[in-house]
């Protein structure tokens, strides 16, 4: 079954307590993606790009009606240290978090969690004048 039909076959809520073992594939990279060897019962979005599609309103409730490409812009540390991949819907702007899997590409979180130092908000030549400016302070 494609994740597009769970809503008209379960009854809301049902996946946010219940397994789903269906595969899909990756609206983005075009991959096949199964459940088998996430590390969770809840396989949400692509090991290899970390794209998602915006199916939820709230977890599990397959209530959204957007169907976007959740495109992965960040991550986050939650509480006990665990990863969580930051998701923005390209066609609403809709953001939500969702749990690093076990086979996520490491070096894509790595990517997401290096990007900010890429493109900080201040120009990298000022860096020794903004670092002497608050040894003065």
């Amino acid at each position: 079954m494609n994740r597009e039909n769970k809503r008209r076959k379960y009854a809301k809520g049902y996946y946010r307590h219940n397994a789903c073992s269906d595969s899909f594939t990756c609206k983005i990279c075009d991959r096949l993606v199964v459940s088998h060897g996430a590390g969770s019962d809840h396989r949400n979005h692509c090991p290899w790009c970390l794209s998602s599609q915006h199916l939820d309103n709230d977890p599990g409730d397959r209530e959204a009606n957007c169907g976007g490409a959740m495109e992965a812009i960040s991550v986050w540390i939650r509480k006990g240290g665990e990863w969580a991949v930051v998701h923005r819907c390209r066609i609403c702007g809709h953001l939500s978090s969702n749990r690093s899997a076990a086979d996520d590409s490491p070096l894509k979180l790595m990517s997401l969690a290096l990007k900010p130092l890429g493109n900080p908000p201040f120009p990298l030549e000022r860096i020794d004048a903004l670092s002497e400016l608050m040894d003065s302070n």
